[in-house]
C-alpha cells in the first residue's frame, strides 16, 4: 500500500450501538420516563440507606442523650428532637415514593405509553412496519414491567431492611405501626403487585378511550376506586383473632377489626354505650366486651391473599387489553 492510497482511504466511522427491536425503541421513546423512574428509584434507597445507617445512629445518640433509651426505646418519652425529625422526613418521603408508584404508573401507562401513540397514530404507523398489534402491545408492557417490577422490589428490601434493623424507631415517637396503611405497604409484596396492576389498567383504560387526556383522568380515578375497594377488605382476607374483657375493652393490639359487648350467650353486638350503669348492662344481657385483630403474625397470610387478587385482577385487565386491541384491528 503506497503512501497515496493510504490517505485516499475513507476513515473507518466508529457506529454507536443502540438497542433493537421494540423493546430498544420504546426505551428511546420513553426515555425522560426512564430517567425519572430511575431517579425515583435512587432518591428513594438514598434515603432508605441514610435511615439504616447514620440516619438511625444520629436519632438513638439523641434519645440516649435524653435518657429515653433503657436498654430499649421508651415509648413513654415524648422527646422527639431534630434528628428523629429528620428520621422520621426520610421514611415519609421514601414510603410516600414506594406507595405512589401504582398510581404514578397508570396514569403514565395511560396517557403516555399507550393513550398518546394510539392519539397520534405511531402505533397504527407501527402496525404496517410488520409489527402486529399483539406483539406492540406486548412490548409495551413487559418492558415497562421488568423496570418496574425490579425497581420496586429493591425499594421494598431497603425498606423492609431498615424497619427490621430499626423498628423501635418506627413506632418509638409516633404512631408507625406494621399494619399502618403506607408501612403495611411498602414492606411487602403488595407495591410491585400493584404496580403491575396500574400498568395494566393504564394500558386497558387508554384502548378503551384512544385519547391521552382522557386517558388520564379515566385511569386516575378508576385506579384509585379499584384500589380503595380491595383495601376496604383487607381485614377480612385472614380469619381475626378475638380478645375478651370483662371489664371494658382489651388492649389495642395489631390491626384492629372489630370491636363491641358481649351478651351472657357469647354473642358479639354493638357497644349500647352503657358504661357503669348495671341496670343499662342487665337490659342489654352485656356481659363483657370484645375486640376482634390480627397479630403481626398474620402480616404475611394478609399480604400474600391480597397479593394474589392484586395479580390476578393485573392478568385479566392485561387479557382484556389484548382482547380489545384484537378485535378492534381485525
Amino acid at each position: 500500500m503506497t503512501i497515496t492510497t493510504a490517505l485516499a482511504a475513507p476513515a473507518p466511522q466508529r457506529t454507536r450501538r443502540l438497542p433493537h427491536g421494540l423493546p430498544g425503541a420504546m426505551l428511546i421513546l420513553h426515555r425522560s420516563a426512564l430517567w425519572f423512574w430511575l431517579l425515583l428509584v435512587a432518591v428513594a434507597a438514598g434515603a432508605l440507606l441514610w435511615m439504616y445507617g447514620w440516619g438511625a445512629d444520629a436519632a438513638f445518640a439523641e434519645f440516649f442523650r435524653r435518657g429515653c433509651v433503657d436498654g430499649v426505646l421508651n415509648d413513654g418519652c415524648d422527646y422527639i428532637g431534630p434528628a428523629y425529625t429528620r428520621y422520621d422526613t426520610a421514611e415519609t418521603v421514601s414510603g410516600g415514593l414506594i406507595n405512589a408508584v401504582p398510581l404514578l404508573t397508570a396514569v403514565w401507562a395511560g396517557a403516555a405509553l399507550i393513550g398518546r401513540e394510539l392519539e397520534n397514530g405511531t402505533a397504527h404507523l407501527a402496525w404496517t412496519q410488520s409489527v402486529s398489534p399483539a406483539r406492540w402491545l406486548a412490548a409495551k408492557l413487559a418492558v415497562p414491567a421488568v423496570l418496574l417490577t425490579m425497581g420496586t422490589l429493591l425499594l421494598v428490601l431497603l425498606h423492609r431492611l431498615a424497619w427490621g434493623a430499626h423498628t423501635e424507631l418506627f413506632r418509638g415517637m409516633g404512631t408507625r405501626q406494621w399494619h399502618d396503611d403506607g408501612t403495611y405497604f411498602a414492606n411487602g409484596t403488595l407495591a410491585p403487585a400493584y404496580t403491575l396492576l396500574g400498568l395494566a389498567v393504564g394500558a386497558l383504560t387508554a384502548l378503551l378511550v384512544r385519547r391521552s387526556q382522557a386517558a388520564m383522568g379515566t385511569t386516575f380515578f378508576a385506579f384509585l376506586t379499584l384500589e380503595f375497594v380491595i383495601t376496604s377488605q383487607r381485614p377480612h382476607l385472614w380469619p381475626v383473632k378475638t380478645l375478651t374483657s370483662k371489664d371494658g375493652y382489651p388492649d389495642y393490639i395489631g390491626m384492629v377489626v372489630d370491636d363491641g359487648a358481649l351478651t351472657a350467650t357469647g354473642k358479639h353486638i354493638s357497644d349500647p354505650i352503657c358504661v357503669a350503669d348495671t341496670q343499662c348492662l342487665a337490659d342489654h344481657d352485656i356481659v363483657g366486651y370484645f375486640r376482634d385483630y390480627h397479630p403481626s403474625s398474620h402480616f404475611w397470610p394478609l399480604q400474600l391473599m391480597e397479593t394474589g387478587i392484586v395479580l390476578a385482577l393485573a392478568a385479566a385487565a392485561t387479557a382484556a387489553a389484548f382482547w380489545l386491541l384484537r378485535r378492534r384491528t381485525a
